[in-house]
């Protein structure tokens, strides 16, 4: 097999994470042609249509790798799977979720707001030593900051990265998960020169739209199998407690055993174990 220089690997790279911005030019160039010179319009149309379906999919889909490469599940065949929780911590329902994951003996993932975890550090230190790890899922969690620019995305990640360190007093294990799962070039850029493993996830809860944890168990035990990250929130979602007791035994029905990220997937390059 021929192996694509890197120099090369790095350009296609850079023009896929300009590819939003590629197709809007196209568009509007194509449009300039159609309206001042009367140029042809079909088929020009038709690839700037093409273009922006590439582009579409690439920020909205969750697991797309049109910017960055984004994990979406863990090794098939495997005997564990990934619970993973966004939006938190939350004072009232991430001290319940931990009793309950310690009662089952189980190991989870909180992809944490930064904002919110500074204001309660203690809880990022409960996680790491009921054996937890505690991710990145932005500084503020707004849900349009992912069409900001580069230099923005940096230091909204960066201010994260600080806030995790200073509250578990250990390095980072440089995992992320976007706000809404939307990504873009420039976030993808930022998240690259941090060294940030971009996680998305296999099965999700959808317990964001259902209050009942009873459904929202029953659709993740519906889908999961060994190897599958699952995708669930504690940050204001009451019913997150009962769903996880009803999910963990569900799960220990099926021989899987709950597992970090870490575990699952092995430690991010570069990053603490």
């Amino acid at each position: 097999m021929i192996e694509v220089p890197s120099s090369r690997r790095m350009l296609f790279l850079e023009l896929r994470r300009h590819e939003p911005r590629i197709a809007l030019a196209y568009t509007l160039l194509i449009l300039a042609g159609w309206l001042w010179f009367d140029s042809p319009l079909l088929w020009p149309g038709l690839v700037a249509l093409l273009l922006w379906a590439v582009a579409v999919d690439g920020v909205m889909r969750p697991g797309s790798g049109l910017f960055i490469e984004t994990v979406k599940h863990g090794p098939r065949g495997s005997d564990a799977v990934a619970l993973t929780f966004d939006d938190g911590p939350d004072p009232e329902v991430t001290p319940a979720l931990l009793d309950e994951l310690k009662r089952q003996g189980a190991q989870a993932t909180f992809f944490v707001v930064g904002a919110a975890l500074a204001a309660q550090p203690e809880l990022a230190r409960r996680m790491v030593a009921e054996g937890h790890v505690v991710a990145n899922h932005s500084w503020q969690h707004s849900y349009m900051q992912s069409f900001r620019l580069h230099r923005w995305q940096t230091d909204e990640l960066i201010r994260a990265e600080r806030a995790i360190e200073t509250a578990i007093g250990q390095p980072s294990t440089r995992l992320y998960r976007a706000p809404v799962g939307i990504k873009t070039g420039d976030l993808a850029r930022a998240a690259d020169d941090l060294g940030l493993r971009v996680v998305a996830w296999s099965v999700h809860s959808r317990d964001t739209l259902d209050p009942d944890p009873q459904a929202v168990a029953r659709r993740v035990l519906k889908r999961v199998q060994g190897g599958d990250i699952v995708l669930l929130h504690d940050g204001g979602r009451k019913q997150c407690v009962e769903a996880v007791r009803l999910i963990l035994a569900g799960l220990r029905e099926r021989g899987l055993k709950c597992v970090t990220l870490t575990e699952l997937l092995g430690p991010t390059p570069g990053a603490a174990p």
